[in-house]
């Protein structure tokens, strides 16, 4: 079975909670706090794997989940990170983040990897909240929460050569004889709907590998018929070749056929106008082929068009060696990289600023509903997360970040008196004046 798009779920790892301990042993006087940090989660990685051909496991497995952090532990020791979650997917894999319609990530060479969802980092123990104010903290944060997303895989075959054309032009038949590969064939009207590759080798070690992609119809780069699902794999091949049933057996002038698949093909994407192109003038054992192929050489000269036509027929294997050395020799001239899809580049970036007093931002907005105001805030949400509320000592540590912040004040400029509720993303608080 062929699949060549998914949409799947994945999120990385939740970071494990930070431990409040303290260290009670015979020959250590005034042990303190000893609760350890608690391990990061795994990452979520995607890994090309040159074996694979089609995105079929992921019709049956669509989530991804990666290993939460072990929690810390006494004595001061770090709880294990968890190992990163691997999936492997073909080469020529798109990643696109399914929210925004960002390209994450264009996968094409063996071995290469990208992290999809990153784990969460685990929270500190109280050792880390000991001061020379409060040698005994009972304070602990609770571990991030990893990453997560729905992100679509689209599958761009990895071919040298896409062979393309309207439906039942010969495309199966001519890759059934210049490789081992067997597309179904039969006499019918409608096309292979999933690409077949073929190794088509011409011995002294010269080889290729050639495509039969799904064929095309007028308005495919809107959509219609099978459209976009075979367009997106034109798009890696280096070299087009451009199958032409020249006999007519469909009621088609070849001519017109030729054009239209190249219009179709130009609009979805202009750059592919430029890809190098063959013609192949396939049934020529037919008798009116001759004549056709006449009328289409003169039509191509009038419009002032040139292409390198080679007359075939794929049944009788007449003309196929000229046109695989030809494609051959074409190959070597061109570049053997694969054509990526533009991914912007995202670093991460730590931005130090001195005037900060606590590592929080100032971004909180404040607006009243009735008589409770709500505030809402990034940096908060992510501190309401990490603090464990069942310890007084880690509610008024949230206390104190906040009024840093500035809210207890913003709040008392807004109105708010003593007893006024205070909603935090699902907690409510009572507003208390500072004394």
């Amino acid at each position: 079975m062929f699949v060549d798009k998914a949409k799947i779920y994945v999120k990385g790892g939740d970071g494990g909670d930070g431990l409040v301990a303290f260290r009670r042993e015979k020959y250590v006087p005034e042990g303190g706090p000893g609760g350890g940090d608690g391990g990061d989660g795994g990452d979520v990685i995607f890994r090309v794997d040159e074996g694979l051909r089609t995105l079929v496991d992921f019709r049956y497995q669509k989530h991804f989940k990666a290993k939460r952090g072990e929690k810390g532990r006494n004595k001061c020791q770090h709880g294990a990170n968890a190992d990163d979650m691997v999936v492997r997917v073909p080469p020529g894999t798109l990643v696109i983040d399914d929210d925004t319609g960002e390209i994450v990530a264009d996968l094409t060479r063996h071995q290469q990897e990208v992290v999809v969802a990153k784990g969460g980092r685990g929270g500190r123990g109280n050792m880390r909240f000991a001061t020379a104010k409060n040698t005994a903290p009972e304070i602990a944060e609770n571990g991030e929460e990893g990453q997560e997303r729905w992100v679509v895989l689209e599958l761009k075959v990895m071919a040298d050569v896409g062979l393309v054309g309207f439906p039942s032009v010969g495309k199966s038949t001519l890759l059934s004889v210049v490789s081992a590969a067997t597309p179904k064939i039969g006499a019918y009207h409608f096309t292979t709907i999933t690409p077949n590759l073929g190794v088509v080798d011409l011995g002294e070690g010269r080889s290729f590998v050639m495509a039969d992609l799904p064929g095309l119809i007028e308005g495919a780069s809107q959509g219609v018929g099978l459209g976009h699902e075979f367009l997106r794999h034109v798009e890696r091949t280096r070299i087009i070749v451009h199958v032409v049933d020249m006999a007519g057996t469909e009621g088609r002038d070849p001519y017109e056929d030729w054009k239209k698949i190249n219009e179709e093909i130009k609009l979805y994407n202009a750059k592919l106008e430029e890809r190098p192109q063959v013609i192949v003038a396939n049934k020529m054992d037919i008798p009116e082929a001759e004549e056709n192929l006449a009328a289409f050489r003169k039509q191509m000269e009038e419009d002032g068009k040139s292409a390198q036509i080679f007359p075939i027929s794929a049944v009788t294997k007449e003309g196929i060696q000229p046109l695989l050395y030809r494609v051959a020799d074409m190959l070597d001239a061109i570049p053997d990289a694969p054509l990526l899809e533009e991914v912007q580049e995202v670093e991460e970036r730590k931005v130090y600023r001195m005037e900060k007093k606590n590592e929080y931002d100032n971004d909180f907005v404040i607006r009243r509903e009735n008589d409770v105001f709500v505030v809402e805030s990034p940096s908060i949400e992510k501190l309401m997360k990490r603090t464990n509320f069942t310890t007084e000592e880690g509610v008024l540590r949230f206390a104190r970040i906040l009024r840093n912040m500035g809210i207890d004040k913003a709040l008392r400029e807004r109105g708010a008196v003593d007893g006024q509720t205070i909603r935090l993303n699902d907690y409510e608080f009572e507003f208390v004046e500072k004394s």
